[in-house]
């Protein structure tokens, strides 16, 4: 399966559903601004709450000081980083997620499905300074409001978009899974929630797909994710098993981190 596939998004609704190119469907639930708006709500007070732990340090500084200057640069560059840099930090770990979206259950990622990279988190963020204008997020909210996809001005210029998270059992599978030898465990848990969506995907829809089709596209899944999972050698399970109890093992075990 290529690493960079030339999906074709399409909305439906609040919906967004990505065709790829081995023919299987990726569909999510766009965000919208109350959601985001709990999300940065939750961010803001963590960020608050880092400055007023390190304001205290400030009383501890000489005055008056030659260093003046310097001090208040330094000042700058901390609001900086606890504002803008909290934001590229944890977008570009945590695989589109920030600790207030991630309580909200959203995610940011690729117009195209793909998860979100860090310069794709530098460009989003860095258009804050914009979307925050005049006060309180006025052009970011009108821009969301305006878009049929819910994009404030970074989602535009990066190429992203913010897309709710479901749970393994919302995805309500049309697929029987097949069952695993005991103990056996396949490391499921370390995989990202757009794989899992993949490999959901295929299961739900393979029954429309030509043999040859189908078998090709189980097995351009495995090789793509194996790299992630344990599969231990010598195991009798096809590719499309496989798949079958990668995500049994995940719904059984948790939800989408």
């Amino acid at each position: 399966m290529p690493s960079n596939p030339a999906s074709t998004p399409e909305r439906l609704g609040d919906k967004l559903t990505i065709e790829t190119p081995e023919q299987t469907s990726l569909e999510f639930s766009i965000a919208g601004i109350g959601s985001r708006f709990l999300a940065i709500a939750i961010d803001t007070l963590i960020q608050t709450t880092i400055v007023a732990a390190m304001l205290p340090f400030a009383f501890f500084l000489p005055r008056p000081s030659p260093y003046g200057p310097w001090i208040v640069a330094a000042g700058l560059l901390v609001f900086f980083l606890v504002y803008y840099g909290y934001f590229f930090a944890f977008e570009s770990l945590w695989n589109g997620q920030t600790p207030g979206k991630r309580i909200i259950r959203i995610r940011v990622i690729k117009d195209d499905g793909r998860p979100v990279q860090a310069i794709d988190s530098v460009a989003r963020n860095l258009l804050r300074i914009v979307d925050q204008l005049p006060v309180l997020y006025a052009i970011g909210i009108v821009t969301v409001l305006l878009s049929p996809k819910s994009k404030r001005l970074g989602d535009f210029v990066a190429g992203t978009i913010v897309v709710h998270e479901r749970t393994l059992e919302d995805m309500k599978p049309v697929w029987d899974s097949v069952p695993r030898e005991d103990g056996l465990k396949l490391g499921s848990e370390r995989l990202a929630p757009e794989d899992l969506a993949l490999i959901e995907a295929f299961l739900n829809r393979r029954s429309a797909l030509a043999a040859d089709v189908r078998y090709q596209t189980a097995d351009q899944i495995v090789l793509r994710l194996r790299p992630k999972l344990q599969i231990p050698a010598g195991i009798s399970l096809r590719n499309e098993e496989l798949l079958e109890a990668i995500a049994s093992e995940r719904r059984s075990s948790a939800k989408y981190s």
